[in-house]
């Protein structure tokens, strides 16, 4: 079995136990594996635009805000269905990041993070501003209700969202894969490597970051929206800059440049909180900044790295040594015939 076909049935395998997952675990556990799904295409999202294109965002949180509250805005106040929102939101999303994207083309670095970062601090603020407060509820947010299952289907209310939100990314992680391993993925690591360079090939690096930017916030947006329907309300201070910096550590942890790797970011940022406030009611916040410490001390290439590591290693093992010549016993042979 070559690597692309272990990759396949690999891939399957996980699908498999994924959808299988809705009808072996309570409801609570169904809850945190959609935030999971919601999340990993957050970090996708950051990751396409971190990863692939080089532009380090803070801010993504404030993406994430606004792809909730279009979702919530919407169910809320003109009883549109939960998974009708998740066009607009993406379509808002993908302009709000592209109008930012274009200021953000003269800057770079550091100079670009403070950038995205302000935009974090900036968006909760406006989303408790008094001309907002009949669409945004204020500081009092927004409550929406749990969506049914369709068609009598026999499942709970926490199973089909998980399995529509899973539904979703998967939709998702499929189209940046084809996206990322084509032509534009290509350009992106250019722009990321060497702009100069790409430059000088005849990218157009100005719209392909702001088009990246674009991209990014959309599918930040989509998680939004499948947040709020998850956790079925939205307020200010559910955004705060902490959700972007989580968003961060997410595809830090997961590993850079990598699908897989967003989901065990996402896995990471879940979880790992709950294990830490289990281990230390008094003080969650220090054990979960041990284990993340740790965690980047023993596995600097977050997830994705260990599982490169783990691959080299077994197809070292399982793939036959190519010879670049006769072995000695056969060239020992050889000898002998001929005298």
């Amino acid at each position: 079995m070559n690597g692309r076909r272990r990759a396949r049935v690999f891939t399957a395998l996980i699908l498999v136990f994924a959808v299988l997952l809705a009808f072996l675990v309570s409801n609570y556990r169904l809850f945190q594996f959609t935030m999971v799904v919601a999340y990993a295409i957050a970090i996708l999202g950051l990751d396409m635009l971190t990863g692939y294109t080089g532009q380090i965002s803070l801010g993504h949180g404030a993406f994430y805000a606004v792809g909730a509250y279009t979702a919530a805005i919407l169910m809320a106040n003109f009883d549109v269905p939960y998974w009708v929102t998740l066009p607009p939101a993406a379509l808002i999303c993908a302009g709000f990041g592209f109008a930012f994207g274009f200021p953000a083309l003269r800057l770079g670095g550091l100079y670009l993070a403070l950038a995205t970062f302000a935009l974090a601090i900036a968006v909760p603020q406006l989303l408790k501003y008094k001309l907002f407060e009949d669409w945004t509820g204020g500081v009092q947010g927004i409550v929406v209700s749990k969506p049914d299952p369709p068609f009598g289907l026999p499942l709970s209310q926490d199973q089909w969202l998980y399995l529509f939100t899973l539904a979703i990314g998967i939709t998702l992680f499929a189209l940046a894969r084809n996206l990322l391993r084509g032509r534009i993925g290509l350009a992106m690591r250019a722009v990321r490597d060497h702009a100069l360079a790409a430059e000088a090939m005849g990218i157009d690096i100005a719209l392909l970051k702001t088009s990246t930017f674009a991209l990014s916030a959309m599918y930040t947006g989509i998680a939004g929206a499948l947040g709020a329907i998850a956790v079925q309300f939205v307020a200010p201070d559910s955004f705060s800059v902490f959700l972007s910096i989580t968003l961060f550590v997410g595809l830090i942890v997961g590993g850079i440049t990598s699908l897989l790797g967003a989901v065990f970011g996402a896995m990471f940022i879940v979880f790992i909180p709950n294990l830490a406030d289990q281990i230390s009611k008094a003080a969650p916040g220090a054990i979960y900044g041990v284990i993340l410490i740790a965690f980047l001390y023993l596995l600097p290439a977050g997830f994705a790295g260990l599982l490169r590591r783990q691959r080299r290693i077994i197809q070292a093992r399982t793939q036959p040594a190519r010879a670049l010549g006769p072995t000695p016993a056969k060239a020992t042979g050889d000898i002998k015939a001929g005298n």
